[in-house]
């Protein structure tokens, strides 16, 4: 009865953060803001999912394995994401700042 108890808790709490984190990772995919992201916090989340790793597989398969999978799948698409999104925004936040001071010279063939 006991070990029943304590799967039923371990599936559980994995449906429990899967579904909390879920919507996380569709704003950050959706709205490509992760400007509150702290580089480092995802760094050492992905450094501690990495190391907690070792751990994990020692253990029996099961539901702490799926969560594990999930949460480091998911530090290491935040990550990711931060650094792609970031790198895109700085590289678009250059260009505009060179390119808009720039006025375009007029036509001077008329298309019409």
């Amino acid at each position: 009865m006991i070990g029943n108890l304590e799967v039923v808790a371990g599936t559980l709490s994995t449906i429990l953060f899967v579904a909390s984190t879920l919507p996380m990772i569709m704003k950050a995919f959706r709205t490509r803001d992760l400007s509150s992201y702290s580089g480092g916090n995802l760094i050492l989340s992905n450094t501690g999912n990495l190391l907690y790793g070792i751990y994990v597989v020692s253990l029996p398969a099961g539901p702490a394995w799926v969560l594990y999978a999930f949460n480091l799948s998911v530090s290491a698409t935040m990550l990711t994401l931060w650094l792609c999104y970031r790198s895109a925004h700085r590289a678009r936040a250059c260009v505009t700042e060179v390119v808009a001071p720039v006025e375009r010279a007029p036509a001077l063939v008329d298309v019409a």
